[in-house]
């Protein structure tokens, strides 16, 4: 990987990323937006511009060196990837996005739909969970996976109750399972190197806090807070409001396969 004077680190060929500078516990060292383009062809394709920051900004466009953008590309609505999608219009290039009543403006792009920019091809794969919108993107000429928040490159994701969903997330995980590309380029962290490995791992990760709420549900917690306390005793407590909407996601699937008492399903 290389580093140019404006910020942006080339991850491959066809892959450069800039770090916005929105770091948190929830967006580890910030967003990471990618730059899509083959350098044989005109035309920059950008994912999850990120936050409206105006360093930020001014960062990407330097990264552009003056080539047009040929697209912008949500991976999900969420304010950290999405704030700025607006900048596309002022870029004169078209937004896309899965859910365009969750990003307006932008155009629908759908599971399994590819689009050829700039001579890139990139397919849309449908992986909601997270985010009821959200998208990973496939990079067919590299064989990565742009991930968004659905696999993160430390840390494992929040699904997002009550847009979030379990059972989606599960399903999801298990596509993503069957091809998860040779490297995968996440929304926040690290490049993962071992997707494979990643993919199974957060599905075990998934499965052990199952068993971890249900034998919670068993000692007689009564109520996601109560499961919180239990389950995530070691997580740091700032981090418990997060970890109560996974748990309430998690209860709605358990209680919609019998698997939990009815009084446990959350309320919107």
């Amino acid at each position: 990987m290389t580093e140019s004077a404006d910020g942006a680190v080339q991850l491959d060929e066809l892959t450069r990323i800039i770090l916005a500078p929105n770091p948190s516990p929830m967006t580890l060292e910030g967003t990471n937006t990618y730059l899509l383009a083959d350098p044989a062809h005109d035309g920059v394709v950008i994912v999850d511009p990120g936050p409206d920051d105006d360093g930020h900004r001014q960062q990407i466009e330097s990264a552009l060196g003056g080539a047009d953008v040929a697209a912008v590309i949500i991976t999900h609505h969420h304010i950290d990837h999405a704030e700025a999608a607006g900048w596309a219009t002022e870029w004169s290039a078209p937004l896309r996005a899965f859910d365009p009543g969750l990003i307006p403006d932008a155009v629908p792009f759908v599971d399994g739909e590819q689009i050829t920019l700039g001579g890139l091809t990139v397919t849309a794969l449908h992986t909601p969970g997270h985010a009821s919108d959200h998208l990973c993107l496939r990079m067919d000429p590299t064989d990565v996976v742009l991930t968004g928040d659905h696999v993160l490159g430390r840390g494992t994701t929040v699904v997002n109750w009550p847009d979030g969903d379990m059972t989606a997330y599960m399903a999801s995980l298990e596509r993503l399972a069957q091809a998860p590309g040779r490297r995968i380029y996440p929304g926040h962290g690290p490049t993962v190197t071992e997707p494979q490995a990643k993919v199974r791992e957060y599905i075990a990760h998934r499965k052990d806090r199952e068993r971890q709420v249900l034998a919670a549900i068993a000692d007689g917690a009564d109520s996601a807070d109560a499961i919180v306390e239990v389950v995530y005793a070691d997580v740091p407590e700032f981090l418990h409001p997060a970890a109560r909407k996974s748990v309430q996601a998690l209860l709605e699937m358990l209680v919609g396969q019998g698997r939990a008492p009815s009084t446990l399903s959350p309320a919107p």
